[in-house]
């Protein structure tokens, strides 16, 4: 279309006003038609296989890559191809560029998690919200254990690539094009809200906020860096720290830790059976985990978001 060409009606519903491509809310629609088609194909699969291997797929542990990697596979596979058809840009532009700050990015984000889980536990101990209960090595070997880590840290790797993958990479940036950083922000996050709804232990009033609070926390990596990688670090390591570390419950999913405990206090505070996303715990750990990610990236120029 010429610069300054009058648009039909169907032109200005659908393309979007600066360039010849669908608008930003189309592109997420047809997306999601596209991971579920994708989802129903890899579960197919999932079932045929596990029914030639013999397997009880509800026998398996949460964290099962058998479970986790298809459903990876296909967000993978939904964003690349929505990515290339319909935003027609690079799958990489997501956030995914390599470069110097990669590796930092991941690693300095899967620690800081560590200081904010940290946090919650000791207020809690210290108040009287948990009751320590040992450590994993005094009831298990040493294999046991060493198996219980990886396990949960190969997981979590995965959960927190394809969840960021969606929410900060592609809910999220198709949005902010669409209706701004504000927008894009919020409903990103209420949408990685409610794709939880469905986990045990939920309840819409204490859950839903607490996760889209984090849903905020999460995005800052991206913000700050215009990458996916710090993002994907503070999520993998929040998972992590969190259940296979101190034991604490993952978004309702209950997980064998190195410490265990046991809550007791108000359920409004600690976050009960769901974790501290559901409680009012999280906004001293939010408040540690921003402060580490802005002097963490105080010196950096975010990448161009496009």
């Amino acid at each position: 279309m010429e610069p300054g060409a009058p648009r039909s009606l169907l032109a200005q519903i659908f393309l979007s006003p600066d360039e010849r491509r669908l608008r930003a809310g189309w592109r997420d629609l047809l997306q999601a038609i596209l991971l579920l088609v994708f989802l129903t194909i890899v579960s197919i699969f999932v079932v045929v296989g596990a029914a030639l291997l013999g397997l009880d797929l509800y026998a398996l542990p949460s964290l099962s890559l058998f479970n986790l990697l298809p459903t990876a596979l296909a967000m993978t596979l939904a964003v690349w191809f929505a990515r290339r058809l319909f935003d027609r840009r690079s799958f990489a532009s997501l956030g995914f560029a390599p470069g110097p700050h990669m590796l930092p990015d991941l690693l300095v984000g899967f620690a800081i998690p560590g200081a904010m889980i940290l946090t919650i536990f000791v207020l809690e101990l210290a108040l009287g919200w948990t009751r320590f209960d040992g450590w994993a090595w005094q009831s298990q070997s040493a294999g046991t254990l060493l198996l219980g880590l990886l396990t949960g840290l190969a997981g979590f790797i995965v959960v927190g690539y394809q969840e960021e993958l969606l929410s900060r990479g592609y809910h999220l940036q198709n949005i902010r094009q669409g209706m701004g950083l504000g927008w894009g922000l919020f409903l990103s996050s209420g949408i990685f809200a409610l794709m939880h709804v469905s986990n045990p232990n939920v309840t819409w009033y204490t859950a839903l906020p607490g996760l889209l609070a984090a849903g905020y926390f999460l995005a800052f990596g991206w913000v700050r860096t215009g990458q996916l990688w710090l993002s994907i670090g503070l999520h993998i390591g929040w998972n992590f720290f969190e259940g296979t570390i101190f034991g604490f419950p993952v978004s309702g999913i209950d997980l064998t830790g190195l410490v265990r405990q046991t809550p007791i206090g108000p359920i409004a505070i600690t976050g009960g059976a769901f974790g501290p996303e559901a409680g009012l715990i999280l906004i001293p750990a939010l408040v540690v985990g921003v402060a580490c990610v802005w002097l963490y990236t105080r010196r950096r120029v975010p990448s161009p978001q496009v």
